[in-house]
């Protein structure tokens, strides 16, 4: 009885290509991403070697790695000073509040700029909620005083002509999270705005257009079809802004609230109490320390919230 002959797969074996075969075989998206590349190698990486100073008593003369080493003690600074529970929930508070908010927001506004037929209002519209992220931090604050002071604010004088008394806003601490809310909900809700309507509008539109043969309207198209299709992008920018929510805007808190102590509690983050202590002393080497403190927990917390999707969608995590 002859012997069954083993089948032969015909079939070439595949081999993983290289990293500079990669490389060749993607040249036109690296060659437009590299102004990006240099951009962060710059700026974010070669600058790296310099966190040391976080563990130094640093010296002029010698600079950064030739002055003495000292450890963790700079990073005693912040956890000695009383401050670091307050400043951590101020922090914290505010910046769940920009990160919730604003992306709500700047979703809304995206759907219902998609949903309107007029190319010219969605233009006018986009560029008239863009601007005011352009606008300085130094002139948003002039434009919140000239608003809200209690002598010759336009509101002062606004309530005082109805028969009324206007309450001294810059002596209320609970008032001012309303207040910088609104103002950073005003600055960037345009900049989100355009970002998530780039994403709608790369949308396949075969679907869209197949619903509404089927008789799908408005609200449906947009529960069905418009949400799901952004929700990688707004997971994306969810783990984007969660990673820096122990860093503040500086300067939209300094400028607004300024050095109003009767404001400290409710307006004062890391970034404003450590502008002020080193502000006379010029001790960068403890700045250092709490900028390197917000940066290594900001990682971690990326790293957990990227943890997090990824074990609730792979197709949803940074890496």
């Amino acid at each position: 009885m002859a012997k069954s002959k083993p089948v032969v797969n015909d079939q070439l074996s595949y081999k993983k290509p290289s990293f500079w075969q990669l490389l060749v075989q993607n040249k036109t998206l690296i060659l437009m991403c590299t102004p990006a590349i240099i951009f962060f190698f710059v700026f974010s990486y070669m600058p790296m070697p310099g966190a040391y100073i976080a563990f130094t008593n640093f010296q002029y003369n010698k600079g950064i790695f030739n002055s003495p080493f000292i450890g963790l003690q700079n990073f005693k600074f912040l956890f000695m000073s009383g401050q670091l529970t307050l400043l951590l929930k101020n922090t914290v508070l505010y910046n769940i509040a920009f990160i919730l908010i604003g992306n709500l927001l700047q979703l809304m506004f995206a759907i219902l700029l998609n949903e309107v037929a007029s190319k010219w209002f969605k233009k006018t519209t986009q560029s008239m909620m863009f601007l005011p992220y352009f606008i300085s931090d130094v002139l948003v604050s002039l434009l919140v005083y000239n608003l809200l002071n209690y002598d010759y604010g336009f509101i002062s004088n606004l309530v005082r002509n109805m028969g009324s008394e206007m309450a001294k806003v810059y002596q209320m601490p609970n008032a001012w999270p309303i207040i910088i809310v609104l103002v950073n909900l005003w600055k960037g809700t345009g900049y989100g705005t355009v970002v998530y309507f780039a994403a709608i509008t790369g949308m396949d539109t075969s679907m869209m257009e197949a619903a509404q043969i089927d008789g799908a309207n408005g609200f449906q198209r947009i529960r069905y079809i418009t949400l799901p299709t952004l929700k990688p992008t707004v997971v994306i920018l969810f783990l984007f802004a969660v990673g820096g929510i122990l860093k503040g805007n500086f300067g939209l808190f300094y400028n607004l609230v300024g050095n109003n102590s009767m404001l400290f509690k409710t307006t004062d983050i890391i970034e404003t109490y450590v502008y002020r202590s080193m502000m006379n002393s010029f001790n960068f080497a403890q700045s250092s320390a709490v900028g390197l403190f917000q940066s290594v927990v900001g990682f971690f917390i990326v790293i957990g919230a990227n943890a997090f999707a990824k074990k609730l969608d792979p197709d949803y995590a940074l890496f």
